[in-house]
């Protein structure tokens, strides 16, 4: 496996990363997710590809906030047979690096977390016992040193976790 930068210059490879986003995050077309990746790969932002022969096996975006002192990771994603095999962890190091060369301090991602729970009622109690829900990211992010920030009930048909990573040393 390889890490490299994702191009608009890779057609095959910007098809195969869209088709990802289709499979692994329901919701638009093809076209739109195509339309999704083509905004990943403008020049301000870092969008990083796993790859194997000719196969993306799963790819990374990053986008600058805040003026370039907060980076959001998003997307990521990786094949359902590829899961579970250290790529996801490879890419999210690999961005972070890039992140920090831009002098970056933070990198900020959402996780999905349970529907139909009522976050409303007791936001703080619900996030001292957030756990992993069927595949939902939390505890991937966790395991690569992201901790909760807050919680946006009823984002996007779920509720959103944010968790943050700082990625160089606090200095005052």
């Amino acid at each position: 496996m390889q890490i490299t930068d994702l191009t608009s210059h890779n057609g095959s490879a910007v098809r195969q990363a869209a088709e990802l986003l289709v499979d692994l995050l329901p919701g638009p077309t093809i076209d739109e997710k195509l339309k999704e990746v083509q905004e990943c790969l403008a020049p301000d932002k870092i969008a990083r590809m796993a790859v194997e022969g000719e196969t993306v096996l799963g790819w990374i975006g990053g986008r600058e906030r805040y003026a370039g002192h907060l980076w959001e990771l998003h997307p990521l994603v990786v094949r359902r047979e590829r899961q579970r095999q250290g790529i996801g962890r490879a890419l999210v190091e690999d961005l972070e690096e890039h992140v920090r060369a831009r002098d970056a301090h933070t990198i900020l991602v959402a996780a999905d977390y349970e529907p139909g729970i009522d976050l409303y009622a007791n936001v703080l109690e619900h996030l001292r016992g957030v756990k992993n829900v069927r595949d939902y990211q939390y505890e991937f992010y966790e395991r690569c040193g992201y901790v909760i920030l807050g919680v946006v009930p009823d984002a996007n048909g779920f509720s959103n976790i944010y968790m943050v990573k700082r990625i160089v040393p606090l200095t005052r």
